[in-house]
């Protein structure tokens, strides 16, 4: 089975207030055959697990109204969310990724994410499955 297919099992949540950034990650998902829901804050990340619905994979933007992406990571590792979460973001000082981290990311991508980017943390995901 070809990893394509195996990533048709899998899930994401994009989680970007740039609906035009949103899109695109989906779309790149979509294209690696991930199934992918996409949410405009963090509060509406964490209302989605309060609904029952699960992911593999969250890519988490950092700077976001509501509830940014540091706050939401929190919640959702407060409640248990086990998923990789990837923070993205185009901050690229230290300081700030530290921060991001710290809150509970897996991993950290500056924005712009690529195809081979995405890729390979899919090829992550699926090899610790």
């Amino acid at each position: 089975m070809t990893s394509r297919n195996l990533s048709t099992q899998l899930r994401a949540l994009v989680v970007d207030d740039n609906m035009i950034n949103r899109k695109i990650h989906q779309k790149m998902l979509n294209g690696l055959g991930v199934e992918c829901m996409g949410v405009a804050n963090g509060k509406e990340a964490v209302d989605v697990h309060c609904y029952g619905q699960s992911f593999d994979l969250i890519l988490m933007d950092k700077d976001m109204p509501i509830m940014n992406g540091i706050e939401a990571t929190k919640k959702l590792r407060s409640m248990g969310i086990c998923s990789m979460i990837v923070g993205v973001s185009s901050r690229s000082m230290e300081v700030e990724i530290r921060e991001f981290m710290e809150a509970g990311l897996n991993d950290y991508h500056e924005k712009p994410l690529t195809t081979a980017k995405l890729a390979s943390i899919i090829h992550h995901i699926i090899n610790t499955k």
